[in-house]
């Protein structure tokens, strides 16, 4: 009907203003686009204690307040649920971003709430969950495909996964985005005893997956007149694989901890030689994207995931060798680096700024608010 209110709850994050990672930064983007664009946005946001569910407003955008007194995982899944439950008792369009718990999406279907949902990457795979996590996230893989409306992938393997469920047509392809990073205080970066130009970095969950050890390994194979920036936290005392990428690290190694400052961390890829990825699954990753907006010459690990997102103009390895020997060469041919960064900024731009992934959810969304 001619001049319908424009209307989305988003589902699935812990809420906004972003504080958590890669799904509350994109939710808190897409909300401030849409708001600028005349919807109404509801998010709903997790907060932390008891009592009853309230509503505020963060720059223009509705939030919905949902006190949780259970902590960890368990937590999470009530939080999820009780979402669901409150937005069931609307008539919006939904967009629910991730499907960790998508058997709660039956309540939306069974009341004809159009849903949409973003089904981030194949969790199940990850080799750090146990059985029965391994199994949740695999039951809800697929009720996810069966209860959303319409399905989104933010890479194609992941379309070509979900595609061996529901028809290709129920999938609609959309990346992830990152800013422009052009400039950046170089006080940022040396503060950590880092000299701008003369450090790699890496910023990756310490997992196996995430082929950590092969590279602290492999750049301490030998001296390299630079440092390599570990950020994350690793817990020597209780977890074997933490303890083994920190034995493995040679005196060049830099583990910085856990950084949330967005200016810090920003500041640490605008300033690096190279960005490493080491993320062997997955789609399109936030950080992966975010050097890209960077600027940075990247080394990635070698697979269908980082090949599509950065193109061929990157360097891949798939072992702690392989990254040594590109290492090397990069580090003998400043001119390799310099037309790498030039090839990974042309490449954000083309494909992977905030405005061209915002607008195509805006049109999918537009869509579904016109058949809704």
């Amino acid at each position: 009907m001619k001049g319908r209110p424009k209307v989305v709850r988003i589902l699935g994050t812990r809420g906004v203003p972003a504080a958590h990672g890669g799904f509350e930064t994109f939710a808190e983007y897409l909300a401030c686009y849409l708001v600028a664009r005349g919807w109404r946005v509801i998010v709903y946001c997790q907060e932390q204690g008891g009592g009853p569910i309230y509503e505020d407003k963060w720059n223009g955008v509705d939030r919905v307040r949902i006190p949780i007194d259970t902590e960890g995982p368990r937590g999470t899944v009530i939080f999820d649920w009780k979402c669901v439950k409150h937005a069931a008792q609307h008539r919006d369009l939904c967009l629910t971003l991730g499907y960790n718990t998508a058997i709660f999406c039956a309540a939306l279907r069974i009341r004809k709430i159009p849903n949409l949902i973003n089904m981030d990457g194949i969790e199940w795979k990850r080799r750090k969950w146990g059985a029965i996590a391994k199994t949740w996230f695999y039951l809800n893989d697929w009720a996810g495909c069966w209860l959303g409306n319409h399905l989104i992938a933010d890479h194609p393997e992941i379309k070509r996964h979900l595609s061996t469920r529901v028809s290709p047509k129920k999938i609609t392809t959309i990346p992830y985005g990152a800013d422009l990073i052009d400039e950046a205080g170089a006080e940022l970066v040396t503060r950590y005893g880092l000299e701008p130009g003369k450090y790699l970095t890496l910023i990756a969950r310490a997992e196996p997956e995430n082929s950590v050890r092969e590279v602290v390994s492999g750049f301490s194979r030998k001296v390299r007149g630079m440092k390599l920036a570990v950020l994350g936290n690793y817990d020597t005392n209780r977890n074997p694989y933490h303890r083994a990428v920190r034995d493995s690290a040679g005196r060049e190694v830099s583990f910085l901890g856990a950084i949330y400052d967005k200016a810090v961390v920003s500041a640490l890829r605008f300033h690096s030689l190279a960005y490493v990825h080491g993320h062997q699954v997955g789609g399109t990753n936030p950080s992966l994207v975010e050097a890209m907006g960077a600027g940075n010459a990247i080394l990635a690990h070698d697979n269908p995931f980082n090949r599509w997102v950065i193109g061929d103009s990157a360097r891949f390895f798939s072992s702690s060798d392989q990254f040594s020997e590109h290492l090397e060469y990069m580090l003998s041919n400043p001119a390799t680096v310099t037309s790498m960064r030039t090839a990974m900024r042309a490449r954000h731009a083309e494909f992977f700024t905030w405005d061209q992934v915002l607008s195509q959810y805006e049109a999918l969304l537009t869509a579904w608010q016109k058949d809704s």
